[in-house]
């Protein structure tokens, strides 16, 4: 349904007599169709709309006019200076059935709709006023339209940037560099990639920025822990199930590869997939198409993978526990991420932005370092990368002191004899009287702690799993809840 806004109009026509007519076809809706300004040459127009290219929704224009400006130039100039504006083509040229090499050329440059000027009538009127004054509504319609996309567009561009700004990779090191230089390159590209580290080297930051600096960056981004998922459950988790297609199916759903369509899967801990799930995403990767469980016909997916593993995955090739011509598939483009201990200039920085982090996530200042604390945190071994000096950091800040020292720097990292750097800081706390807090927070305080503990000493979410007791989805709820992932 049309709306009542009255839709404005810039007419560009070099001839009195055209102008007239124009008028006299739109004047039957001069309550809706107002033409607000009549200039005779291109660059008056352009000068025009650079001064107030929201004063208008549509501009007529002729094709061939004074002043060296005109036809398919004319109407990309406009379109750079306010894409949102619709251009409808009047000509004298005729247009028949096969003039498609003229129509694309119109509509290629950016024109919504074009017409002859000379229909039977024509002394009155311009073209068939019916079909005129019909594009004059369907073209304020498609500016509206373009004008809600692009303002959809800024807001999830404005997300992109507040996701970025929380992912950002953080280094100096020639190792880094290169790090940031290999994702511009795989976010220009849509190649499956791996990327392989150590544990808590922040793979999943690096799939991160490639998906939100590329192509897809406007679709969604599907994490997937492949250690945390059941393997009775692992094919409706992936590719979900219609309603009713087993006991239980009370309503269908969308597997993560649906999710996923037309943006990135980051599959990290790759090599914790059983070998039977590694051969049914096998046949995903080769086909694009899904099985889905009780579905008869194949569904389409265009999803770029972005593959994780702590692990050496030649090595289990060779040792028969994953597929080669899975890794083959996976493996177009490789990125390695160097453990924090081989790129010791970095920690500085890492520690100067965790500081500011998570200061101003517990609102209080950012405590400084002496020097003698600082070359004891750059010269640690750092077994749980990133990760470790992110968990680390975060206990300094409990202290709560302005200036931290090498001694509190120790008990942090637990090298003062008889510590365990991942008990609360300062046992008396739980128990002062002016700080008594509820039980729930204690407890959850003890086992973030602890969990931190098993996945800085453990080789993947997997075996910190195993380690604890837990169901691997058990685990991973448990560690979302905690903040730990």
């Amino acid at each position: 349904m049309l709306s009542n806004q009255k839709i404005n109009v810039l007419l560009i026509e070099d001839e009195e007599f055209d102008v007239q007519r124009i008028r006299k076809t739109v004047q039957p809706f001069s309550d809706r169709i107002q033409i607000k300004e009549v200039v005779s040459n291109g660059q008056i127009a352009l000068n025009l709309l650079k001064q107030s290219s929201k004063s208008f929704d549509v501009v007529i224009m002729d094709y061939q006019i004074t002043g060296g400006i005109m036809g398919e130039n004319l109407i990309r100039k406009i379109k750079t200076i306010n894409p949102t504006l619709q251009i409808i083509v009047v000509t004298k040229m005729t247009i028949n059935m096969t003039d498609y090499e003229f129509a694309n050329s119109l509509l290629e440059a950016g024109a919504t709709w074009y017409c002859t000027k000379y229909p039977g009538d024509i002394e009155d009127y311009i073209y068939q006023p019916t079909d005129f004054i019909l594009s004059i509504f369907n073209a304020f319609e498609k500016k509206k339209l373009e004008e809600e996309r692009l303002r959809s567009n800024k807001k999830l561009l404005n997300n992109i940037n507040d996701i970025l700004s929380k992912h950002q990779i953080i280094g100096v090191s020639p190792s880094i560099q290169k790090l940031q230089e290999q994702i511009r390159q795989c976010a220009a590209t849509d190649a499956n990639t791996l990327i392989a580290g150590s544990s808590g080297t922040g793979k999943e930051l690096v799939a991160v920025n490639i998906h939100y600096t590329g192509r897809r960056k406007l679709e969604n981004f599907v994490p997937i822990n492949c250690g945390s998922l059941p393997d009775s459950l692992i094919e409706s988790e992936l590719f979900g199930f219609e309603k009713g297609s087993f006991t239980g199916a009370e309503s269908k759903k969308l597997g993560l590869f649906e999710v996923a369509n037309h943006g990135t899967i980051f599959l990290d801990e790759i090599t914790e997939l059983p070998l039977n799930a590694q051969s049914t995403l096998l046949r995903v990767l080769q086909e694009g198409e899904i099985d889905k469980i009780g579905r008869t016909q194949k569904l389409k997916v265009d999803v770029r993978i972005i593959a994780a593993t702590n692990k050496n995955l030649e090595q289990e090739v060779r040792e028969k526990r994953f597929r080669e011509d899975l890794y083959y598939r996976i493996n177009v483009v490789s990125l390695y991420i160097e453990p924090l201990s081989k790129r010791k200039e970095d920690i500085p920085l890492l520690i100067e932005y965790f500081m500011d982090l998570f200061s101003k996530d517990m609102n209080r200042a950012a405590p400084t370092l002496n020097d003698k604390a600082l070359v004891t945190l750059v010269n640690y071994s750092w077994h749980g990368n990133v990760r470790e000096l992110q968990n680390v950091i975060q206990r300094l800040l409990f202290i709560g002191k302005k200036t931290l020292d090498e001694n509190d720097v120790q008990k942090a990292l637990g090298l003062k004899t008889g510590l365990n750097p991942y008990q609360s800081q300062n046992r008396l706390d739980l128990w002062d009287s002016q700080r008594i807090e509820p039980w729930r927070e204690i407890e959850k305080k003890v086992r973030r702690e602890y969990f931190s503990f098993v996945r800085d000493h453990t080789s993947s979410d997997a075996e910190a799993a195993r380690k604890l007791g837990l169901a691997p989805p058990n685990y991973h709820r448990m560690c979302k809840e905690l903040g730990l992932k």
